[in-house]
């Protein structure tokens, strides 16, 4: 099963079985992990804000107008931010590395 680590605020990094289909946020959910996702991923809401690992940037579908308008309001935003409810898993994302806002990345 495909895989992602996610690097959390107090840099731990925890990996995890994020199975095809589902959403980074509904794996993430799955396993406890601190993100707060207050719209339940009906992209209304940047509550979901990820970091991907710059490596990993160009893997992901093209950002689409809408979450790139709820970026706008996210807190810690970089150049790989991503909202994690827009971002679903698939064979060429395993391994995936993403950080949570706030956590300390050295990429």
């Amino acid at each position: 099963m495909p895989k992602i680590t996610f690097i959390e605020e107090d840099g731990n990094k925890k990996i995890v079985d994020a199975p095809l289909g589902l959403s980074v946020m509904e794996i993430s959910q799955k396993h406890d992990l601190d993100i707060e996702a207050s719209c339940g991923g009906c992209l209304s809401c940047a509550t979901c804000h990820v970091i991907v690992d710059p490596k990993d940037f160009d893997k992901l579908e093209e950002i689409e107008e809408g979450e790139e308008d709820m970026l706008d309001m996210a807190f810690g935003l970089t150049k790989t931010s991503r909202l994690s409810c827009q971002l679903i898993m698939t064979e060429e994302l395993d391994g995936l590395v993403i950080a949570l806002p706030g956590a300390p990345i050295d990429w």
